[in-house]
Formats: C-alpha cells, structure tokens, sequence
C-alpha cells in the first residue's frame, strides 16, 4: 500500500493582511509548515496556526525564511553562514518552543521560499540549514526537494530528511522547480496537479516542462497554502489519493 503525506504551507497571515485560508485546508493535510515571522506571520497567527494544527492532528513544521517581508521570502539573499545560522537557529527555536507551549511537539523544518530554492541549488547553505536543524533539536526532519543532494547531507549528519514534491508547482528536465518568474511555472488546474501527484506517488515519475518523463520518489507533497486554488487542491488530492488506495499521514521521524 501506497503512503504519502500532504503537507502545506501555513500561518502566512501578518497583522492585518490575510494569506490563505489556514482553517479550510488543515482538515485535509497530514502536516504543515508554518511561517516563522521572517516572510510572514506575526505571533498571534503562530500561536492560533499551531493550536487549529493540534486540534486536527496534523504534524507541525517551522517554516524559516530569509529576512524578507516585503518580498514573501522569494527573494534571494546572500547571507554570511555564520549570521543564516543563527537566523534559522532563531527561527526554529521559537517556533519549537511556542509548539511546546501548547503541549505540542515540532516535528520537522522546511525552509521558505527562495532559502528552500538556494539550498538546492548551493550545498554550502543546505549545509547551514542541515547544522540549524540539528542544533536546535536533532529529532527533528529536515523537509527537501526530491531527487536532490541535500538529502545526502542530511544523512551525513544523522537527520531525517523528508523528500518533497509539488503539486502545484512544474518541473525543469534536471527536477528544479520551475522558476516563478516564468508564466508556467505553476499548475492552475487542480486536475493537472491531481495527475501530477499520482504520477509521483504511483509510479515514481513526473513530467517535466520539456515534456520528458523522469524519476521522482517523494515521501510528501506539498500544496502552496497561498495560492487561489489551494482548498480545491486539498480536497480533490486528498479525495483523488484515498480513491486509488493510498493512506495520507506524515512520515515519522528517524
């Protein structure tokens, strides 16, 4: 039997300016990521995000960024290692301890946005985020693309690395996401995303943009809490995968 966890991005909202709707989704999702205040999300939507988490049972992660609220965290930024260590140490370890609070526990950490998308590409920063993960607690997984050497990293280190794909987002011949700058890069129709992730879960393959079939094996796919679609893609994933047999729950630690 087939098992995948659906995880997305939440708690996005910043004072008076909502992003997503946090509430609608969480019952269909098996974990989040929730946003630690660098690219969105001030204390008291932390502090609600994690406790509608825990009153649905879904697994929470910190979702650290670079420093950038005007630009959502999908800008690039180049930080000295020394001072991105501590960013992500800070990050996480508020996060970790605001979840303990309400008698939770932080169960993984996916980097945000242009972080997420650097680190991928740069082993010098998966190698920071790799050594912030660890020191805050080293129980916790670390969240990443798919098909990529941050995984090996990871385990070089003894911490769980959790394979990411997307379903609303395209891929590139060499499994980059597709870059945002470009009018393609993600996947409006919650149908194509549908087929995108049971190509994945099913049968270990995607379909890049040039057309091309290549491998891909993920442990959880993500849906973009921010984008238009993402309650339609949450409930027709979750409906689409149940309906061909697979079992939605978060992949343990370890």
């Amino acid at each position: 039997m087939h098992t995948i966890d659906l995880n997305c991005d939440l708690g996005e909202s910043y004072g008076r300016f909502g992003i997503g709707n946090d509430a609608e989704i969480m019952p269909f999702i098996s974990s989040c990521n929730i946003a630690c205040g660098y690219h969105g999300g001030d204390p008291l939507t932390i502090k609600k995000t994690i406790a509608l988490a825990l009153k649905h049972q879904v697994k929470i992660g910190a979702h650290p960024s670079f420093p950038d609220l005007q630009g959502f965290g999908r800008r690039n930024m180049f930080i000295p290692p020394e001072e991105l260590l501590a960013m992500m140490q800070y990050q996480i370890g508020a996060m970790k301890s605001m979840v303990e609070m309400q008698g939770g526990q932080l169960h993984h950490v996916k980097p945000h946005g242009a972080l997420y998308n650097m680190a991928a590409d740069d082993l010098d920063i998966a190698q920071v985020i790799v050594n912030a993960v660890q020191s805050v607690d080293e129980k916790l997984s670390l969240v990443g693309p798919a098909e990529n050497p941050m995984a090996e990293i990871a385990h070089q280190h003894r911490v769980s690395f959790i394979a990411e794909c997307f379903a609303d987002r395209r891929y590139t011949s060499d499994l980059k996401l597709v870059n945002r700058n470009q009018p393609d890069a993600m996947i409006d129709d919650p149908q194509e995303a549908v087929q995108q992730v049971l190509d994945i879960v099913l049968h270990q393959q995607v379909k890049t943009i040039d057309g091309s079939i290549k491998k891909m094996k993920a442990q959880t796919v993500c849906i973009h809490g921010d984008q238009p679609q993402a309650v339609a893609f949450a409930k027709q994933l979750h409906s689409a995968l149940v309906g061909h047999g697979v079992e939605i729950a978060a992949v343990n630690n370890g």
